[in-house]
């Protein structure tokens, strides 16, 4: 993983934990990366934490929670009316076609953060910029995603990092992960938490490290478990 990831052989602080905020696992619709693939892949990337956020569900997190040799945030990525947002700390699946102010509320009821994944970035479903102004005047983004590893052009995620800047919003930084490999080709490092609150608190210090790195996925069969009779579960 070190040669895929050379930013990894940077020195971090050992009270700093590298955190891959955006990723996605067989539970994904359009992943086939298998809870094996990512045992290996956080290993070699070296990452504290791997916030789970496959698309419309939360069962494949659960399941990995205990599963991986680094701490899992449950998250989802959902589509709204108007692009996609990610919740994470989510111990319910919210329902994709939403409009993104019951999406954003259904995530705040949970206690959870409200996280904007690759938000001018076209080509990955982003959330429109309307939307994402009124979510912001609303009070209803706690964090934009200022670096995502599958974006290919520098300036959407310079024009994310301009955005959180003028509208004062806490930075993220994931590697949106569809193969096992692209694990931790973006991250943040950041002080440790312990809860969606402290997260957030922790967010206020973090550094999104990473780079653009989006190689071709090999599709493949894949068995996932249904998803369509459970929408609630929680790790122990």
């Amino acid at each position: 993983m070190a040669a895929r990831h050379p930013h990894l052989g940077l020195d971090r602080a050992a009270d700093r934990i590298r955190v891959d905020m955006h990723s996605h696992t067989m539970w994904s619709g359009d992943c086939t990366t298998t809870p094996d693939e990512i045992v290996e892949a956080v290993h070699g990337a070296a990452l504290d934490v791997v916030c789970i956020t496959d698309h419309h569900a939360i069962e494949g997190a659960v399941e990995l929670f205990d599963e991986l040799p680094c701490r899992v945030v449950v998250g989802e990525e959902m589509r709204t009316h108007h692009g996609e947002l990610i919740g994470l700390f989510l111990t319910e699946r919210v329902p994709q076609g939403l409009d993104p102010i019951d999406t954003a509320m259904r995530i705040r009821d949970q206690g959870a953060v409200v996280y904007v994944p690759h938000p001018f970035d076209a080509m990955r479903n982003n959330l429109a910029e309307p939307a994402l102004i009124d979510l912001v005047e609303r009070g209803l983004v706690d964090a934009i995603e200022v670096l995502n590893a599958k974006t290919s052009l520098r300036s959407l995620n310079e024009r994310a990092a301009a955005f959180a800047d003028e509208h004062g919003l806490l930075v993220g930084a994931g590697s949106d992960a569809h193969v096992a490999e692209a694990f931790g080709a973006a991250y943040v490092e950041m002080p440790d938490f312990v809860d969606a609150k402290s997260f957030l608190s922790s967010l206020t210090q973090a550094q999104p490290i990473g780079h653009h790195f989006d190689p071709p996925r090999k599709w493949r069969p894949r068995i996932v478990p249904s998803t369509s009779t459970s929408t609630s579960t929680s790790p122990t």
